[in-house]
């Protein structure tokens, strides 16, 4: 079993990439020393769209940060959400996400156990 290791990992904004999803990623904690959660910050320019997708055997956490959308999760109603709120998705549960403001939408994906991109499924 592996144990987590205490260090300090730097935020680093040249590492953002752009996603087959559609959305802009930086990995802020995503390694094999941590294989019970990962975090990254997600990024939805202005009227955009993600795919429909769901993590295999991973929950995912929506924690907003900036900006505000509609996120959409398979068994809820289309839900507008904003700067505080939290959304809890189930392993193997479809979901996608649309910034309907002016400027970008920023938040958090806390997923547990960690992303692994062989357990995304479009």
């Amino acid at each position: 079993m592996m144990v987590m290791k205490p260090k300090i990992l730097p935020f680093d904004p040249a590492s953002e990439y752009l996603t087959p999803e559609g959305c802009w990623i930086i990995e802020m904690s995503n390694d094999a020393d941590d294989p019970d959660c990962s975090v990254a910050r997600a990024r939805v320019s202005p009227g955009a769209t993600t795919e429909w997708h769901h993590l295999e055997g991973v929950a995912e956490r929506y924690v907003i940060l900036e900006g505000a959308g509609l996120v959409e999760v398979d068994g809820l109603t289309p839900t507008m959400v904003q700067h505080g709120d939290v959304v809890q998705i189930p392993a193997g549960v479809a979901q996608r996400i649309t910034n309907t403001g002016d400027g970008d939408l920023v938040f958090l994906c806390v997923c547990t156990p960690r992303f692994r991109a062989e357990l995304y499924v479009r």
